[in-house]
């Protein structure tokens, strides 16, 4: 790779990796260069761009574009105007250099027609704050003299690059611009100075706004609407999570995120949240992941559950409707088809802020802009008024036939995609298997387990918090079930997926069965099994989404083996809640099945117990050979693993299987005496 665009990994590296600097996958850097051409073997002038959909703070190689200058730059020339500006994109296209790469950005044209050799285009909130102001040209000359050029708003685009290409060549002592109601841009003839260069901006911003600006820019202080005492707001945000999950996937189902940052309370405890969240957020990159504005519950923070819940859907219909207005009033014949009136963020005053997406990144990044916009917000009251682009060019952005096909490109949706799955036991043996297959599904996974720190490593395997958390839960302890539902709803909104898998075993003949050994087995899957279904049954009823709820039962809850009496009397309780339940929630839309396994041995934290070397002495073998007995007792002589429970577990919550509950389905390689009858 050519020094050059390894100097431009390590620049963008830098900027990305600093949210003062710019958001998560916002912004674009490029670098201009030679190379040699391989076909002619002459020197070539490339420019290499960050591409489309990439972030600066893990660009790499294969998130470049690399194009040839020449026939960038030539495309002036055949520029039909303004109007049809989008014809340019796909232009792009036939300007690039070698095989692979990223595809070409909206922005490549700023990047490739303005005159320097280095330029980076960020959305640092000091800087929105600027161009979000009502003042913004007259703040760009006093902040930044003549060394800032002030670019009126237009859409990302061929026609902005010629602007910014026009300013800089006349007015050649600037170092960059500020870009109305979007960003800023800034160049230099070494990649260190177009560093410097923008942090000089955006640094230079942030000083005037803190010297300069209002000491109260959200106005005073609303009676009543400060944060709650910590305990207080999450439990209230454990109640309303469901049901603001619920609402917000009325068109189609979303995963959630809750942050109660103190940017995000203090905002909400101020008499101007109201006013300026009604205005939207301004940067097209906030208002792509946030929704042209929030929903917001003006109510006090110490309003009742019940209130806020009703007052939650009366607001919810009036943004439907609100959305629904906004759409007619600028869409065209040519426009896409509406794509959801529901909110992607909610805020709750004296408690946080919800938000929303297709998957928990998509939801906590959400959660991230927003807080950018409030931010911005601030900045641009203190020094002036905040002024984002009319609602009409938002649309413009919203429904632009490029972000369209940008969304027309995303993969297919795994089967599991968008729901959440909270597995009992599952930091080892079938419960960590069921985990591992939900997450491959798409599906986000609560991992509970007694032993926290097991959960969290187990968590960790599958991925970020964005895939997996790790949650204590002594499923016997109906306080520590709450908790751990809610840590749940917290982390993902809500949840859609039970899997009662916890259990332990002591392999006994009646007359060694202690009562405490009754007791025990008895409180962790009989009680235990009904204290989760119970508390995730109020998440999924309040969320109004249906849901699964498994139960890992086993082939003895309906075959007498010998020296388990507790164990199999247990597994049969669980076994008839499954048939209890499935007729109770069915009204839910909720279904309830259970899993029959026999003789999982690998990876079972059960027999590595004590539960093997008992079953083995009650049949006469050694517990090495337990596996394979268990295996030549079966119909079809297969021994069963902790990944064909985790196999059948997908199916019966996956998409073909959306009319069967109540069913008990067996995964135990054929045992004629535990066949249902």
């Amino acid at each position: 790779m050519p020094v050059t665009a390894s100097e431009l990994i390590a620049r963008s590296n830098r900027l990305g990796s600093d949210p003062k600097n710019t958001n998560f996958a916002g912004g674009n850097t490029s670098a201009k260069g030679t190379a040699t051409d391989p076909v002619t073997g002459e020197s070539i002038d490339l420019m290499w761009v960050k591409g489309s959909g990439g972030d600066l703070g893990t660009l790499g190689t294969d998130g470049l574009a690399t194009l040839r200058l020449d026939r960038l730059r030539a495309l002036v020339n055949v520029y039909p105007g303004v109007d049809r500006e989008d014809e340019m994109v796909p232009a792009f296209d036939y300007c690039r250099h070698g095989i692979g790469g990223a595809t070409p950005s909206i922005d490549t044209a700023m990047h490739g027609l303005v005159d320097a050799a280095h330029i980076d285009h960020l959305h640092p909130d000091s800087g929105i704050a600027i161009a979000a102001s009502a003042d913004g040209e007259a703040l760009t000359r006093a902040i930044f003299g003549d060394r800032v050029a002030w670019v009126p708003w237009r859409r990302p685009g061929f026609e902005l690059g010629l602007d910014i290409a026009a300013i800089k060549e006349a007015n050649p002592q600037t170092i960059g611009c500020i870009l109305g109601g979007h960003g800023i841009t800034a160049w230099g003839d070494t990649s260190d100075e177009c560093e410097a260069r923008s942090l000089e901006i955006i640094d230079t911003a942030a000083e005037y706004i803190t010297q300069h600006g209002k000491a109260d820019p959200f106005g005073p202080e609303l009676a009543g609407y400060g944060p709650l005492p910590v305990a207080e707001r999450r439990a209230k945000a454990a109640a309303l999570a469901p049901v603001i999950r619920g609402l917000a996937s009325h068109d189609r189902p979303m995963v959630g995120h809750f942050t109660d940052a103190d940017v995000v309370l203090d905002f909400l405890s101020h008499e101007a949240h109201a006013r300026l969240a009604a205005l939207g957020t301004s940067c097209p990159d906030h208002f792509l992941r946030t929704k042209v504005r929030p929903m917001v519950l003006g109510l006090p923070a110490d309003a009742f559950v019940e209130d806020c819940i009703a007052r939650l859907k009366e607001l919810h219909e009036a943004y439907r409707d609100d959305y629904q207005a906004y759409y007619d009033a600028h869409a065209t014949a040519e426009s896409p088809a509406i794509r959801g009136a529901d909110p992607a963020i909610v805020l709750v005053p004296g408690v946080g802020m919800f938000s929303f997406g297709a998957n928990k990144q998509t939801a906590r990044v959400a959660a991230e802009f927003y807080i950018n916009a409030i931010n911005v917000m601030r900045g641009a009251e203190s020094l002036s008024t905040y002024s984002p682009i009319s609602d009409a060019e938002k649309f413009r952005i919203e429904y632009w036939a490029l972000e369209e096909a940008k969304l027309q490109r995303m993969p297919r949706p795994k089967s599991h995609a968008t729901r959440v799955a909270f597995v009992t036991g599952a930091a080892s043996g079938i419960g960590k298997a069921i985990a591992t297959r939900l997450a491959a599904e798409g599906a986000c996974v609560v991992i509970a387990d007694l032993d926290l720190e097991k959960a969290q490593a187990a968590a960790a395997e599958l991925g970020s918090t964005d895939v997996a958390i790790g949650v204590a839960a002594n499923v016997s302890d109906p306080a520590a079930v709450r908790a751990a539902m809610d840590e749940a709803v917290l982390a993902f909104g809500g949840v859609d997926l039970i899997v009662n898998n916890a259990g332990l075993s002591l392999s006994k003949p009646l007359l060694e069965t202690t009562e405490a050994d009754w007791d025990l087995q008895h409180a962790v899957m009989a009680k235990g099994s009904f204290l989760v279904s119970q508390a995730a049954a109020r998440v999924m009823i309040a969320q109004e989404m249906g849901g699964d709820v498994v139960y890992i039962a086993s082939k003895n809850s309906v075959f007498a083996g010998p020296n388990n009496i507790a164990y199999s009397a247990t597994k049969a309780d669980q076994a008839h809640q499954v048939r209890l339940l499935a007729v109770e929630l069915g009204e839910f839309g909720i279904k309830v099945n259970g899993i029959n396994p026999d003789g999982v041995v690998r990876g079972s934290g059960i027999f590595a117990g004590g539960w093997g070397a008992n079953r083995a002495k009650t049949y006469g073998i050694e517990e090495d050979k337990l596996g394979e007995f268990y295996a030549q007792r079966t119909i079809l002589k297969r021994e069963v693993l902790p990944e064909h429970v985790a196999n059948a577990v997908a199916v019966i919550t996956g998409p073909d299987m959306t009319h069967t509950t109540g069913l008990h389905l067996p995964v135990d390689a054929g045992v004629a005496a535990a066949f249902l009858r």
